[in-house]
C-alpha cells in the first residue's frame, strides 16, 4: 500500500477516534445544559428526552434568585483565587529549589509531596475540622482556602518542578553573574520563560479548589458555603430540583471555561515547554 494512503487512513482514524472521545466526554455536559432549559415536568420525564419540549429560562431565574446562591458564588471565587495564589507562592520557590540544588533531601521532599497527594481527603477531614476549629477558621473562606491548598500544593510542586527542569541552568547562572540573587534570577529570568507552565499550574490549582466538595461540606455551614454545596442542597417538595441544579451547575462551569479559553495560548506553551530542552 502507498505510504501516503496509509498515512491518510491513519489520520482519518485518528480524527474519528478524537470525535468519538469528544462526544463521550462532552455529552454529559451537553445533557446538563439542555436539562437546564427544561420545564420541571420535562426534566423528570420517563423516558428522558435529550432536547427540551419547551425551552425556558425559569430555572436560571429561580436558581440565581434563590437565597444564598450569589453569596456562594462569591465564596467560591474568593476561595479558589486565594487557594491558587497560596499554591503558587509556596510551590514556585519549592520546585525551583528542588530542581536547582538537586539535593537528596529535595528528592525525598518531592516524593513525599506525591505521597501526600495519594492520601484520600476523607482521611484528613476529621483532624482538619478540629485544627480549623482550634485556629478559629471554621466557616471562613480563608480556612477553606487553606484546606484546598493542601490538595493542590503537591500537584503544583510536581508540575512546576517539571517545568523548571526544562529550563537550562545557564540562564539562572548568567543572571547571577550579572549581579542577580537566586531569588531575583528566578523572578526576572526563569519565571518569564516558564510562564506557560505557571498558567497550567494555576489552572490545575484553581480547578482543585473550584470543584472541591468534601472540605467545603465539612468546614463551612453558612458564611463561607461554596456553590457545590449549595447545588447539592437544591430540593423542592417533590424531590431534587433538577432544573435549578443543572442551571446553577451550568453557570458555575462558565468561569472555568472562560479561564481556560483565556489562558489557552499559555497552556499550549506550557505543555510543550519540555519538548525541546537545552
Amino acid at each position: 500500500m502507498n505510504p501516503l494512503e496509509t498515512r491518510g487512513k491513519s489520520r482519518i482514524l485518528l480524527w474519528v477516534l478524537l470525535a468519538v472521545a469528544i462526544v463521550i466526554y462532552g455529552f454529559p455536559f451537553l445533557y446538563l445544559l439542555l436539562t437546564s432549559f427544561k420545564t420541571p415536568l420535562d426534566a423528570i420525564s420517563v423516558p428522558p428526552s435529550v432536547l427540551p419540549e419547551t425551552w425556558t429560562l425559569d430555572n436560571y431565574v429561580a436558581a440565581l434568585s434563590r437565597g444564598g446562591v450569589p453569596a456562594a458564588l462569591i465564596n467560591s471565587v474568593t476561595t479558589a483565587v486565594v487557594s491558587t495564589v497560596l499554591s503558587l507562592v509556596l510551590a514556585v520557590p519549592a520546585a525551583y529549589a528542588i530542581t536547582r540544588f538537586r539535593t537528596p533531601s529535595g528528592r525525598v521532599f518531592i516524593v513525599a509531596a506525591l505521597v501526600t497527594r495519594m492520601v484520600p481527603t476523607i482521611a484528613v477531614g476529621a483532624p482538619l475540622i478540629e485544627l480549623m476549629r482550634t485556629l478559629g477558621l471554621t466557616d471562613t473562606s480563608f480556612g477553606l482556602a487553606l484546606a484546598h491548598t493542601t490538595i493542590s500544593l503537591p500537584l503544583s510542586i510536581w508540575l512546576m518542578a517539571s517545568f523548571f527542569e526544562a529550563v537550562p541552568d545557564e540562564l539562572s547562572e548568567a543572571a547571577e553573574v550579572d549581579g542577580c540573587s537566586r531569588i531575583q534570577a528566578m523572578v526576572r529570568v526563569v519565571l518569564p520563560v516558564v510562564s506557560g507552565g505557571l498558567a497550567v499550574t494555576a489552572i490545575f490549582a484553581f480547578l482543585a479548589s473550584w470543584n472541591e466538595f468534601l472540605f467545603a461540606l465539612l468546614l463551612t455551614s453558612v458564611r463561607a458555603q461554596t456553590t457545590p454545596v449549595v447545588i447539592a442542597n437544591f430540593q423542592s417538595q417533590f424531590g431534587l430540583d433538577w432544573g435549578g441544579m443543572t442551571a446553577l451547575a451550568a453557570i458555575y462551569s462558565l468561569p472555568v471555561i472562560l479561564l481556560t479559553l483565556f489562558l489557552q495560548r499559555h497552556i499550549v506553551a506550557g505543555l510543550t515547554l519540555g519538548a525541546v530542552k537545552g
